[in-house]
């Protein structure tokens, strides 16, 4: 048995496997990117350009990594990039994953521009949750922080469309930005609301561009631009926490003020196949070469476990120097 993946009960029958790193947290949530690709240059993510080819999984590939995945206790599934939609396949490779036995939740993190043509069948191929990038209300500032193939009417008429085509969960995800789009974060929520949406809004980290604006001053501004919030016991999967105003919730990601390493049930693989057990590390195992050399499910869940075995107790991002370590974030998968 592998230690940290399979429990034994004294009467020796097997229970549910559970994924555990180092520190015996269970990771039950993996984010997989489906391309290094974006349409989007925005500042505090793409710092390269990428290319796909056959050096990314195939959609056979990814069926075969997420079964062994899910045989190993994870539940839920997060589609990223890159931009997840560039992927042709992305609604094929939804509804893999969907069927994939253990499999309770598909989700996908977009930065909305393609929504509009791929919303209904996104949600028709078991896309159950969406999380949208939206930094800003206005044009050029999104020009500006995103490059020029961000439209902002196309990411708009996306979100309704995912509005209109009734996911279970529509998030919209703001990376504050001190001087750039804080002076319009209750606009962001008001917008977020009237959609049925759920506003975050998340600490910029050191992967790119941009002066970062701490979580407890951004609910300051949030009151100071009309949005009254109160404290709130709802969770997710991730790691947010939420409070709850008049129209609706909002959430907040403080992964350098706020760290919530301690409660992590994340992994991530990239659109390569490298697996990476912590956003802040540099450490990857490569699951495509394991997939491509004939490895079984057996030597991919001993792998995999030898990485979470060496997963630190929190990440370093927030000290002096952790930008000169850390990958992008394009090139992670958010």
């Amino acid at each position: 048995m592998l230690d940290g993946i399979t429990d034994v009960s004294r009467s020796g029958a097997c229970a549910p496997r559970r994924l555990l790193d180092a520190q015996g947290r269970h990771i039950q949530y993996l984010r997989l990117s489906l391309t290094d690709r974006c349409n989007f240059r925005c500042s505090y993510c793409s710092v390269s350009n990428y290319e796909d080819g056959d050096r990314i999984l195939s959609r056979a590939e990814i069926r075969r990594v997420v079964a062994a995945f899910a045989g190993l206790g994870v539940r839920r599934v997060r589609l990223t990039g890159g931009e997840p939609t560039l992927r042709r396949e992305v609604v094929e490779i939804a509804a893999d994953i969907r069927a994939t036995p253990g499999i309770e939740e598909v989700a996908l993190t977009t930065n909305g521009h393609r929504l509009r043509e791929l919303s209904v069948r996104l949600r028709d191929a078991g896309v159950l949750a969406l999380n949208v990038s939206l930094d800003t209300l206005d044009a050029a500032t999104l020009v500006r922080v995103s490059g020029r193939g961000a439209r902002l009417h196309e990411v708009l008429d996306g979100i309704d469309a995912a509005a209109a085509a009734g996911f279970g969960s529509l998030k919209l995800n703001t990376v504050v930005m001190a001087g750039v789009n804080d002076g319009e974060l209750g606009d962001l929520v008001r917008h977020a609301w009237a959609r049925g949406a759920t506003p975050r809004f998340i600490e910029l980290m050191p992967f790119g561009d941009g002066v970062p604006v701490p979580t407890g001053e951004v609910k300051c501004k949030l009151a100071a631009q009309g949005v009254a919030l109160v404290p709130d016991m709802k969770r997710g999967w991730g790691p947010a926490h939420y409070m709850r105003g008049a129209g609706g919730y909002v959430g907040f990601i403080g992964a350098i003020t706020e760290n919530f390493c301690e409660s992590c049930n994340r992994a991530r693989i990239t659109a390569d196949g490298g697996f990476q057990a912590c956003l802040g590390g540099s450490e990857r195992l490569n699951l495509r070469d394991l997939v491509r050399a004939g490895a079984s499910d057996e030597a991919l869940a001993e792998g995999v476990s030898a990485a979470l075995g060496r997963k630190a107790p929190r990440h370093h991002m927030d000290e002096e120097g952790a930008r000169l370590v850390t990958l992008p974030m394009m090139g992670i998968g958010g």
